[in-house]
């Protein structure tokens, strides 16, 4: 079985999603997408997959979000698009893509809805959050 995940090693949100994904069972193929962005086709397929406009995968925070004026309505779908490819850091994460869907999983534990095998027992976030207790029930 194959899932993908798009992730970024500096943000603890995809960090976690990767370790949810990897104590279900499985071992993703990790496209750390800074260095090897998605094409324009692929994006757009993402984009479908997740029912989501290019605006709003956009990241704001910790990018030139606002430099770049993307706040403005002005920009189309196709502009915005330009804008990710052009600037990957703008592209909200992670993103998963399992035999079962396509998700953003902000948050992190949003990616146990995608995962063929969701019982992933006892979970708890680097920050300490529990996910999932000790009986396998999701807290959050």
């Amino acid at each position: 079985m194959t899932i993908t995940i798009y992730h970024n090693p500096d943000c603890g949100t995809s960090r976690n999603t990767l370790a949810i994904i990897r104590q279900s069972g499985e071992e993703p193929q990790v496209i750390e997408y800074l260095k090897t962005p998605p094409s324009r086709a692929r994006l757009v397929e993402l984009l479908e997959a997740m029912a989501m406009t290019p605006r709003q995968l956009l990241r704001e925070k910790g990018t030139p979000y606002a430099e770049l004026g993307l706040g403005d309505p002005k920009w189309s779908d196709d502009e915005i698009l330009d804008f990710l490819l052009a600037h990957p850091i703008l592209i909200n994460r992670p993103i998963v893509v399992t035999p079962l869907g396509v998700a953003l999983a902000r948050p992190s534990e949003a990616v146990l809805d995608i995962l063929p095998n969701p019982d992933i027992g006892p979970f708890t976030k680097e920050d300490g959050e529990l996910v999932v207790d000790a009986s396998g029930k999701r807290v959050v």
